[in-house]
């Protein structure tokens, strides 16, 4: 099911035709260097995406969207929504030979711009590791700003849309 499209890119539920394309970018070491947990073996891809074809675009569950080309309908990136109390969560992984084109700048403000209009009061927050200086760059970008470095987490945090009482959760790291 396609949630959003874009001048390239259509934001779709993931599928088995996937599964080549997820295994080859999470095996390879440019995306996999800053993924931690993320399912790298055949089977276990499989499973993640006969357990996620069916996701919606909902403040009620967590979901996954492909990123794939709109005149190929090739995935070339990943997009993990996380909601929970009035927080959306994201977490993205792209394809290694489509990294630096603008594929994740224009998916990620598609669906961002999208969840805030129909959930406009919730936070938004994603993290990265500090060495992760093209992540960091790219949230800046999209408007997130930088909300401090969270040792449990061994991330930096960045916020968009974020209320006070958010903010206030990272201001002693900072």
């Amino acid at each position: 099911m396609v949630v959003i499209e874009t001048e390239r890119l259509i934001l779709r539920s993931v599928a088995e035709q996937d599964a080549a394309v997820m295994l080859d970018y999470r095996s390879n070491e440019i995306c996999a260097k800053y993924q931690h947990g993320q399912t790298k073996e055949p089977e276990g891809i499989s499973r993640l995406i006969e357990r996620r074809k069916n996701d919606t675009v909902s403040a009620d569950h967590p979901f996954m969207l492909a990123a794939a080309l709109k005149q190929s309908n090739t995935m070339i990136g990943e997009i993990v929504v996380m909601p929970e109390n009035g927080t959306i969560t994201m977490g993205y992984t792209f394809h290694y030979n489509y990294h630096r084109r603008g594929y994740a700048y224009e998916a990620l403000t598609a669906l961002t711009n999208l969840l805030h209009e129909r959930y406009p009061f919730w936070n938004f927050i994603c993290y990265t590791e500090p060495e992760n200086a093209a992540s960091i760059a790219l949230l800046k970008k999209l408007g997130y700003h930088d909300m401090g470095y969270l040792p449990d987490r061994k991330a930096r945090a960045f916020g968009k849309w974020t209320a006070p009482a958010a903010e206030a959760d990272t201001a002693e790291i900072k």
